[in-house]
């Protein structure tokens, strides 16, 4: 079985959509890398915690309009995928609901800048930074995934970060431009998401039809529980970095999220693993649960081993890649870098037991349930140890979380039955993957 798949025109899709995405976080690893260094010094802690918070905030927005579709509509895309008409109605249907989603954002945030006076003193950095949740509302990157065709999702990407990446050494110059860049980068969004309808609609022949009020009930209903599980996953992601502004101030935001930025786009080199197998393990399993069992086995060996590796190296040199990436004004985000150092391998296997697994088997109520825990765990310990330590607090917050996690979907799928490490061992595994 395994030849076959190896020479099959499977593999050489795969290979082709992970080479795709690996550009695409090659790109979202090395861009950061030149804009965050000038950024954290041009900005300071102060200013660039602030821009950060004001994104965290603004996330929860991004969640809202996303609604669980990256994962629920990229499935039914990739099953329906030779049916134009039935692509037709989900890609309609989808869009509907996050544009009725996006208003409701935009009236909730109007409401917030007027009547909450922490947000109202800086109203414009948030109405910048919320073309953000525009560009992603136009941006169905869904599609693409369900289609197999992650290529546009590299190239649009590069778009839009290559224009914010530009953009920042033109006009950032001194610390009072800072407004300049969430505008920026909203841009840069915008415009991906205004050519990725262009590639749907000429490439892919997808026309926009008025979809029936069954057609976006069911869309509501296929999405529910992984929204509910990405905004409890936001309760320890995007959170954090929100409650140390509100409980705290902008320039530990700063000495915090600088750090975790450089962890984040590390742990982003795994993407393309995770968004490359996702659609190919969901077709697999409608097939054949025992392969696709099989494939997912293969996957924690290969995950596991590399993302073990980059964690030990974030851990060992903290000190030399704070000080080369952000500075000597962050000294303080050392420690903040060496508790979360251990992320990309634990978030890499739940990725794995969750997302590829549990979804994939039908477990989503149990995959809610793990999540929205974890979520409630992280912010009773966010809040009760960022008053006691600050960014230490909650980068010890974190990590607790993240491994609850990983441990309760393994012993979730060990109670159903659902063997991921099977009967083979690790050698044979990482001999035949």
């Amino acid at each position: 079985m395994i030849k076959n798949f190896l020479n099959s025109p499977t593999r050489k899709r795969l290979a082709e959509n992970f080479l795709s995405l690996s550009g695409l976080q090659a790109v979202n690893y090395l861009l950061p890398l030149i804009t965050l260094p000038y950024l954290v010094r041009v900005l300071g802690p102060e200013k660039f915690g602030l821009i950060v918070f004001a994104q965290s905030f603004i996330e929860y927005f991004i969640i809202l309009t996303d609604y669980g579709f990256n994962l629920s509509a990229t499935r039914e895309i990739s099953i329906h995928r030779n049916n134009k008409e039935k692509v037709c109605e989900i890609f309609s249907s989808v869009m509907t609901v996050k544009f009725l989603l996006g208003i409701l954002s935009f009236i909730i945030l109007a409401l917030i800048l007027i009547f909450i006076p922490k947000f109202r003193n800086d109203q414009l950095i948030y109405l910048f930074t919320f073309g953000m949740v525009l560009g992603n509302i136009l941006f169905p990157v869904w599609f693409f995934q369900g289609m197999e065709r992650m290529k546009y999702i590299t190239i649009l990407n590069i778009i839009a970060k290559g224009i914010f990446t530009v953009c920042i050494f033109i006009f950032i110059r001194k610390m009072a431009d800072y407004p300049y860049v969430p505008l920026i980068n909203s841009m840069g969004f915008l415009v991906a998401g205004g050519l990725s309808l262009r590639i749907v609609s000429k490439d892919f022949g997808i026309k926009f039809i008025l979809p029936s009020f069954e057609a976006i009930k069911h869309q509501l209903k296929e999405g529910w529980h992984v929204f509910i599980s990405t905004m409890a996953i936001s309760l320890y992601t995007v959170s954090n970095a929100f409650i140390l502004g509100l409980f705290t101030n902008n320039t530990i935001v700063g000495y915090y999220s600088a750090a975790e930025k450089i962890v984040r786009a590390v742990q982003g080199l795994l993407t393309p693993v995770s968004q490359t197998v996702y659609p190919y393990i969901s077709k697999l399993a409608s097939e054949s649960k025992e392969r696709a069992l099989s494939f997912i086995r293969k996957l924690v060996v290969f995950v596991g081993s590399g993302s073990f590796i980059i964690s030990l190296l974030i851990f060992i040199l903290a000190a030399p890649i704070v000080d080369i990436v952000l500075g000597s004004q962050y000294q303080s985000s050392i420690i903040v870098l060496q508790i979360l150092a251990f992320l990309p391998f634990i978030i890499g296997l739940s990725n794995i037991f969750g997302i590829q697994t549990m979804l994939t088997f039908n477990l989503k109520k149990d995959f809610s349930r793990i999540l929205v825990s974890a979520g409630l765990l992280n912010i009773s310990l966010a809040l009760i140890l960022s008053l006691l330590y600050q960014h230490i607090g909650v980068s010890i917050a974190v990590l607790t979380t993240e491994i609850f996690v990983t441990i309760s979907m393994f012993i979730c799928l060990k109670k159903k039955g659902i063997k991921i490490f099977g009967t083979l061992k690790v050698w044979e595994h990482m001999k035949k993957f």
